[in-house]
């Protein structure tokens, strides 16, 4: 048996996985970066805006594609050891197959605690950095704001909206749906223009229709609203342009807005068990390229193999997220059951192979 020192080994293992997972991430963002900047090329003024523009996408796509590039650079490194007989080496040092792993394992959930706590404030940061008050997506070609309270809620549907002062939005054409506490319709409320200030909502001609649809005066209405121009953007906001230290506190106040949380828990979890995500592309990864072979290993039909896979359970993870976005799901089950199965059938095919 060979006396190599474990720190010794361990580093190195360290070094040469992340020189794959660097190579593996390279290609993938070279490829990701040029269809971007083509795509972006024509709408930009220059070609140093879409090169930037690109670069705060890319930064954005990472977290996503990364549980795949650590996959593939598990797979990279293990054919390298394998090729050059490094991998019987190791063996011979006495080191099992969990032993081996051990280094890439540590190395993935550092990588997923940097994307998940430096990249992904960083990218959100940049992307929201030019976002204004006429930037910010609308569903349905309108703008959407629910309330609840004690006394009941209301809901308001509006065409468009202004900022003609730094503490104002003026919204135009303006519906408001008002509701008791046990939401029964009371009564809809039209304006042409309607105003949020500090002090909540207001118009000076608003048209009130009763619960028959008749209506009823034509007076001003005001109404006390949780909902600010400060905040206003910031609850429009969606899921993946809310930073990871963000999202807590995002999530509390829109549930106390009484507003939709499961995507925004949905991009929570899957922030924070990337580390997790990683860890099991690992271990799935390491099953993969299992072998006996020194020689004419058979890189490219596992590699494909692998790759196939490897999208077949990003598809899985998808719709996992789906059915936690829909209410089918508990959110954190969601998230955290699909790496948690993959890091248990990884497992079992390592262990199950050593004892071939």
């Amino acid at each position: 048996m060979l006396n190599l020192k474990p720190k010794i080994l361990t580093m190195f293992l360290a070094r040469r996985f992340l020189s794959g997972v660097a190579l593996v991430l390279l290609i993938i963002s070279g490829i990701i970066f040029a269809i971007t900047f083509v795509e972006r090329l024509p709408g930009q003024e220059s070609a140093w805006d879409a090169m930037n523009i690109s670069s705060i996408y890319l930064l954005e796509y990472i977290p996503i594609f990364l549980p795949l590039v650590i996959f593939m650079g598990t797979l990279l490194t293990a054919y390298n050891l394998t090729r050059s007989s490094e991998s019987v080496i190791i063996s011979g040092a006495g080191l099992s197959p969990w032993q081996k792993m051990k280094p890439f394992l540590i190395t993935s959930f550092l990588l997923g605690v940097f994307a998940t706590c430096v990249m992904n404030p960083y990218s959100v940061k940049k992307s929201n950095a030019n976002i204004g008050i006429n930037s910010f997506s609308l569903a349905d070609n309108a703008i959407w704001l629910r309330e609840t309270g004690e006394n009941g809620s209301f809901i308001i549907r509006a065409e468009g909206v202004s900022q003609p002062k730094s503490d104002e939005l003026e919204f135009s054409k303006v519906s408001v749906f008002v509701q008791d506490k046990n939401s029964k319709f009371q009564e809809r409320i039209e304006a042409k223009t309607m105003t949020l200030n500090d002090a909540g909502f207001s118009t000076k001609s608003a048209t009130i229709f009763g619960a028959d649809g008749m209506p009823l005066k034509t007076q001003n209405w005001a109404r006390t609203a949780k909902t600010t121009p400060a905040n206003f953007l910031e609850r429009n906001l969606l899921p993946n342009q809310v930073s990871f230290w963000e999202l807590p506190n995002k999530i509390n106040n829109m549930r106390k807005m009484g507003l939709p949380i499961r995507g925004h828990l949905i991009q929570f979890w899957t922030l924070l068990f990337l580390p997790l995500t990683l860890i099991a592309m690992t271990t799935l990864g390491t099953a993969f390229s299992q072998t006996r072979e020194r020689r004419n290993f058979s890189f490219g039909i596992k590699f494909s193999i692998g790759i196939l896979v490897c999208f077949a359970l990003y598809f899985v993870m998808n719709v996992f997220g789906a059915l936690g976005a829909s209410g089918a799901l508990p959110t954190i089950i969601a998230i955290l059951a699909p790496p948690l199965i993959i890091t248990a059938f990884s497992a079992m095919w390592i262990v199950s192979f050593e004892a071939i």
